[in-house]
């Protein structure tokens, strides 16, 4: 089994609403840290 970004988006985006539950401070940094991932995968800097 491969774990492709189609495989880790889902897996990120529930560990990442568990943490936002638990500590709602941490919102800025999981969002900003998403956003910055996304974008460096979308421009395809890494592969």
């Amino acid at each position: 089994m491969t774990l492709t970004i189609a495989h880790m988006q889902p897996i990120v985006s529930l560990l990442a609403g568990v943490l936002i539950l638990v500590m709602p401070r941490l919102l800025n940094y999981i969002v900003a840290i998403y956003l910055i991932i996304t974008g460096v995968l979308g421009l395809g800097l890494f592969h």
